[in-house]
């Protein structure tokens, strides 16, 4: 387990109101909600899907923020890319990442070229520049979680400086966090955005690391490290 969200509470999905915001049903009431992921999360976005948010103090221009929805078998996709990214941190920290044990945290957010990429690791022979990306979109058959459900010029440009870090003789690293329940491993999404794909499998053959984790959301709170290394397939 890699954390317990504190107060959940359980809501069902009314719409999206923008990249950022939605309207959840809470009881019998409508309110407004914070959504941190800029993904389209269509098979998600639908009315009356069962889902998870955490209150936010009053005052503010949402009262919610959603952070999961109902997926397999009881068990919830985590599609808040904030708790993920805490999640892969905590599970970096207690050493239950193989391909980062011996790598400690050195800066979040570095500065590469004319982007900020999520993390700078210090590894034994040398720095590690890792960009991290939230894959909540799963396959037809089930078994791969995908990424991107869209188009991005942002992750066209983070592949873009990963490569070019690898060019200078710089490991560099994109990590997927496959937080859907029952994934067995990762693998990008062509029609999402056909550009961001090719340059993703460009930037494998030159060098840039391509890992992928899972995790799950539980309606009780608990963010759950399924598997610290699922196959990648790119």
């Amino acid at each position: 387990m890699l954390a317990v969200l504190e107060g959940l509470v359980e809501c069902r999905l009314v719409r999206r109101l923008n990249r950022f915001a939605a309207e959840i049903m809470v009881g019998n009431r409508v309110h407004k909600a914070f959504l941190a992921n800029s993904g389209r999360l269509q098979e998600f976005m639908v009315y009356g899907k069962p889902c998870l948010a955490l209150p936010r103090p009053p005052g503010g221009k949402t009262s919610y923020r959603l952070v999961g929805f109902e997926d397999l078998e009881g068990m919830y996709a985590l599609v808040d890319t904030g708790i993920q990214s805490r999640a892969f941190e905590k599970a970096v920290a207690g050493s239950l990442v193989p391909w980062l044990s011996k790598c400690s945290l050195e800066r979040r957010e570095p500065r590469v070229g004319a982007s900020r990429l999520d993390y700078l690791f210090r590894c034994p022979d040398g720095p590690l520049y890792v960009e991290v990306k939230s894959a909540v979109l799963r396959s037809r058959d089930g078994a791969y979680a995908m990424y991107p459900d869209c188009p991005s010029l942002r992750g066209r440009r983070h592949v873009a400086e990963l490569e070019a870090l690898v060019r200078e003789g710089v490991r560099s690293m994109i990590v997927f966090i496959a937080a859907l329940p029952k994934v067995r491993g990762f693998k990008p999404y062509a029609e999402g955005d056909p550009e961001l794909y090719l340059a993703l499998r460009r930037a494998v053959a030159r060098g840039v690391e391509a890992r992928a984790l899972a995790m799950h959301l539980e309606k009780t709170g608990e963010v759950v490290l399924d598997d610290p290394d699922i196959w990648v397939a790119i």
